[in-house]
């Protein structure tokens, strides 16, 4: 068996080790959300040249309520991801 190579000491940019830290997992979150977008591109593409779905129907504006809908789950959304930088305790324990 190889050992493993040992690690260097962890690059520091920010003053708070925390901040590198939660910058990877912001990059790594951004990482993601690229391919998961596109993914959706390919399924579009696909759908669209399969006769399933148009272009236009894919880009058409949402109805009132489904408006409304997209802007409910918008606002729960934002609040839960930004809910811990409001610095209030959320844990019960």
């Amino acid at each position: 068996m190889t050992d493993a190579p040992s690690l260097g000491p962890e690059q520091q940019f920010f003053a708070d080790p925390a901040l590198d830290r939660m910058m990877g997992v912001v990059m790594a979150m951004a990482q993601e959300l690229y391919v998961t977008r596109d993914r959706l591109r390919g399924l579009e593409t696909l759908l669209a040249e399969k006769g399933v779905v148009s272009t236009a129907a894919l880009d058409r504006a949402p109805t009132e309520a489904e408006a409304r809908a997209r802007q409910d789950d918008l606002k729960e959304f934002v609040g839960a991801l930004l809910t811990p930088l409001l610095a209030q305790k959320t844990s019960h324990g």
